[in-house]
This record gives structure tokens, C-alpha cells and sequence, in this order.
């Protein structure tokens, strides 16, 4: 499921706010039979899942997440009003909803933003669970938001494994945690203030796992309009070797102080 703006989107309820630009893209890969990743891009929900589980599995399950999510009231009307709280409960539903079609055979990730306002002062809140990410590109640097629910990051937190052995470690694709499958699904949320100028990435591993983050920055400057930013980063990720599924969406912001976007 997605959507995209040909233009900025202005709030529902009609007053001043943030105005968003996004890109999105996705593509199976150069090893993968399917593609098993789904993801939500429109006003204010911007998340990506992808699925695990093998072929028609992993597929269900991203798919159920989704949907799920578009079922947001947010999502239906724009309103800029969520909390964790109420995406909590959209993923408890979801997370029942993949155990009951796939026989908790399968399971998904999710990362990504939604973005809400508070006393008339926007901010993004990001959810996460599995090791799908969300980055934010602001004043020039590039900054992961989410934190990993993996087995490597658990190693890494521990300090029993240093980056670059994380980078080749064998059970790097493992999570710790999903929607669907395993015994904890409950998200990780943060709430970050939302600047002029930011520039958001939400993507699967399958981006990450082939451009180190010097890489993915460098893109994110020097493309300034976000389709393009989304187009290039799958490129990339393909020809280092496109070993996975590979998604991503680039929500640029701009408030009601700020210059208006390209």
C-alpha cells in the first residue's frame, strides 16, 4: 500500500504546519525470488515492513502489517494526533491478525514515522520493531533513530563484537523481534521534535545491509528532491549487490517558518 503528494501536503484541520514531500521505492532485488516487503507512504504515516518467513509467508505478513496501519484514523483523515498508545494497539492487532493467517509461521518488521503534533508544535514520532530503520538526514548529517531489535546489535551493546565484525557477522539477519512471530511485539516509540529542513529516511535492511551510512548520506545530500533521493539509494543498493529485498521512503519537511520546498 502507498500513496504519494504531487504537491505539499497541508494539514486536514486546515492550520499552520509542517508541509511534507516523499519519495518511495522498492524493488526485489537481484537474489530474491519475491519481493516480501510492503510500506505506507502518506500523510501522516510513513513506515516500512518487511516480511519474514519465506516466499508467500513474509509477503502475508508485511501485507497484514500495513493494512493494518492504513486503518489508523489518522491515516484515513491526516490528522496529526496519534501516540504510541494508539499505534501500540494497531500493532497488537496486526501482530494477532499475521498469527491468525500464517499460523505464526511468519512475521514482520516495522520502522518508520508518524508524524503528530502537540499544542500546535509538529514532531516525529517513530516506531520500531526489527531491524528495519529510520534515519534522520538534518544539517548535514545522518543520524539512525531506531535501534536495531537484532542479535548483532545485542553483541554490539554487549561489546562483544566490534562494527566492522558486525558488518560480516553470520547470524547478522536475525531479530530478537517481530510482529506475527516470537513471544515479544511490542514496538520501541521515540518523539522527536520536528526541525525545518529535516529530511527523514525510513528503509529495510535490505538498503542498509548494502550502503554503509557515509554512503546513504551522500546520496541524501546530493539529491534534493526525495524521489530521486529513493531512486538512487535502490540503485546503489543494487549494484553493491542487491542481495535483498530493498525499500525506502524520504519524507522531506518543511514548517510553516522555513523556505518552501524545491
Amino acid at each position: 500500500m502507498n500513496a504519494t503528494p504531487d504537491a505539499p501536503i497541508p494539514p486536514s484541520d486546515g492550520k499552520q504546519g509542517p508541509r511534507l514531500h516523499c519519495g518511495f521505492g522498492t524493488d526485489r532485488g537481484l537474489r530474491r525470488e519475491a519481493n516480501e516487503d510492503a510500506f505506507i507512504a502518506a500523510d501522516p504515516v510513513f513506515a516500512v515492513a518487511d516480511g519474514m518467513g519465506g516466499h508467500e509467508a513474509g509477503e502475508v505478513a508485511s501485507s497484514i502489517c500495513v493494512r493494518t496501519l492504513a486503518e489508523l484514523p489518522q491515516f484515513k483523515t491526516g490528522s496529526r494526533d496519534a501516540t504510541a498508545d494508539i499505534l501500540q494497539e494497531y500493532l497488537l492487532m496486526a501482530d494477532a491478525g499475521i498469527r491468525h493467517a500464517t499460523g505464526s509461521r511468519a512475521g514482520t518488521t516495522l520502522s518508520g514515522v508518524v508524524v503528530v503534533e502537540q499544542q500546535d508544535v509538529p514532531y516525529w514520532l517513530v516506531l520500531n520493531i526489527g531491524d528495519s530503520r529510520t534515519y534522520r538526514y538534518s544539517h548535514g548529517r545522518l543520524a539512525q533513530i531506531s535501534v536495531d531489535h537484532s542479535e548483532v546489535q545485542e553483541l554490539l551493546d554487549t561489546g562483544q563484537i566490534t562494527e566492522a565484525e558486525a558488518a560480516v557477522y553470520p547470524r547478522r539477519h536475525v531479530v530478537t523481534r517481530a510482529l506475527g512471530t516470537g513471544d515479544d511485539s511490542e514496538a520501541d516509540f521515540w518523539l522527536l521534535p520536528l526541525e525545518d529542513g529535516d529530511r527523514i529516511l525510513v528503509c529495510s535492511d535490505g538498503l542498509n545491509g548494502e550502503l554503509t551510512d557515509e554512503k546513504i548520506a551522500g546520496i541524501l545530500a546530493a539529491e534534493a528532491d526525495p524521489q530521486a533521493a529513493v531512486d538512487e539509494l535502490i540503485q546503489s543498493a543494487l549494484r553493491s549487490g542487491g542481495r535483498d529485498n530493498i525499500t525506502a521512503i524520504v519524507v522531506d519537511a518543511r514548517t510553516a517558518s522555513g523556505d518552501a520546498p524545491a
